[in-house]
């Protein structure tokens, strides 16, 4: 009975606290997301000037601009499977640690970069290699944070528990495109250009201090500490991903697309949209995007209480359903003539990715076992973010201008519908005691 109780002592030991736990998968997504945000908004309005003025035209600048954007989309599945082989072979701990430097450091060394003017062809290329490292940083970091978030959870929390990270998504989103519309009100247009552009890149190191401060302290996640106890890592944890775990990885890949199409069509899409064939200055949508993304805040937990109660698998159905219903009314709100009926747009549109954001981290995580859970997870996510992501609002614009904007909302719908079959055939884990699945 001694040596029984020995174990629970020491594990208590190591126990991490709730506050570390939650804020330490918190803040490195809100720092992803806000990365990505300004990155994105930086690569239409400043760096086709800044980075790219040898181009014959504006146009091409800013596709070479927005190329340099893409980037980070190749390189995240890299960096899943880079991270993920840390991550499944090391720890959480250690390799959240070296994800949140090497996104970080990216970041800030875009906010000090020398522009075209100071050093001729070699700056578009330091710019390229930066958003490299943004890029592989971010295909280690979302994975890291849910497992530390889930894997840390008592049994019955794990999605509440999951919704956390998910939660840095319209955090950052706030905090980026409020920094722009800060920066613009109170400097000239000149000065913005200049210098004030840096700015939020710059500011982001503040977060990445703070996410580093707690996630030094942080012990390793109680499941993962079977794993190493138990002498089980796995020497190859990608090779046992794709030859063990296939099925599992394209199912969460397409289950995790319409959570990708309708974000990117919600925001990107709707945000070219209305400024360009919708009569709304930049300004004004991103006002209306601002506000709407409470709706996205609001229904994260609302969907991870959901989760608990119905179970993962019933409720991303039911969001997949609506979502494809959204499909069909989507044409006739966004072009309805109307601010309000836009704006009402914009919420359900977030509310929605509300709803499948917040357990799609619980989902992607419990299909696969402790000791492949990292890889399996950051490669399940960063594949459909390719999918459902990087080619979203090419095709949909591509829809829109030949075949109208119905176009678009059947995009949504038959996206919704694919993701839908997938979660069909994925296992309900709700009841799972996944945590001791080594």
């Amino acid at each position: 009975m001694a040596s029984s109780n020995s174990i629970p002592a020491s594990e208590e030991v190591a126990t991490n606290s709730k506050f570390r736990v939650l804020t330490a998968s918190l803040v490195g997504t809100t720092i992803e997301f806000f990365d990505f945000y300004i990155y994105a908004t930086a690569a239409v309005l400043i760096f086709p000037h800044l980075f790219f003025p040898a181009s014959t035209d504006p146009t091409t600048a800013t596709i070479q601009s927005l190329a340099t954007f893409a980037i980070a989309f190749i390189a995240r599945p890299i960096g899943a499977a880079f991270f993920g082989h840390l991550g499944d072979r090391i720890g959480r701990k250690a390799t959240l640690v070296a994800a949140l430097l090497t996104m970080g450091i990216s970041t800030v060394c875009i906010g000090l970069l020398p522009t075209y003017a100071q050093i001729g062809i070699v700056a578009p290329l330091l710019l390229a290699l930066c958003r490299l490292g943004q890029g592989l940083g971010l295909g280690g970091e979302w994975s890291g944070a849910v497992l530390l978030a889930t894997e840390n959870a008592p049994e019955g929390k794990r999605a509440w528990y999951g919704m956390f990270p998910q939660l840095g998504a319209p955090i950052g989103f706030i905090l980026a495109t409020g920094s722009f519309l800060t920066l613009g009100a109170f400097m000239s247009e000149a000065d913005f250009m200049q210098w004030g552009w840096r700015i939020p890149f710059l500011a982001s190191s503040v977060l990445v201090i703070v996410g580093l401060w707690i996630r030094l302290k942080l012990h390793e996640t109680p499941a993962f500490q079977k794993v190493l106890d138990k002498q089980k890592e796995v020497n190859i944890p990608f090779k046992e991903v794709m030859t063990k775990h296939w099925g599992m990885l394209i199912l969460g890949t397409i289950a995790a697309v319409c959570t990708f199409v309708v974000f990117y069509l919600t925001t990107v899409f709707a945000l070219n949209w209305g400024t360009t064939q919708l009569g709304y200055t930049r300004a004004e949508f991103l006002q209306l995007q601002l506000v709407a993304t409470l709706c996205f805040a609001a229904f994260i937990p609302l969907s991870a209480v959901f989760a608990e109660k119905f179970g993962r698998k019933a409720t991303s159905i039911g969001v997949c359903i609506v979502s494809a219903l959204f499909g069909l009314v989507f044409a006739n709100m966004l072009e309805s003539g109307s601010t309000i009926v836009v704006f009402l747009f914009l919420c359900i549109g977030l509310a929605i990715m509300g709803l499948t954001y917040g357990p799609i981290g619980t989902v992607l995580s419990e299909m696969f076992p402790t000791s492949v859970r990292y890889t399996g997870s950051a490669l399940t996510f960063n594949l459909a973010g390719i999918l459902g992501a990087s080619f979203a609002p090419l095709i949909a614009t591509k829809l829109a201008t030949t075949y109208g904007l119905y176009a678009v909302g059947y995009y949504l719908t038959a996206a919704s519908i694919l993701s839908l079959l997938a979660f069909l055939a994925i296992r309900e884990t709700k009841n799972d005691d996944v945590n001791n699945q080594v």
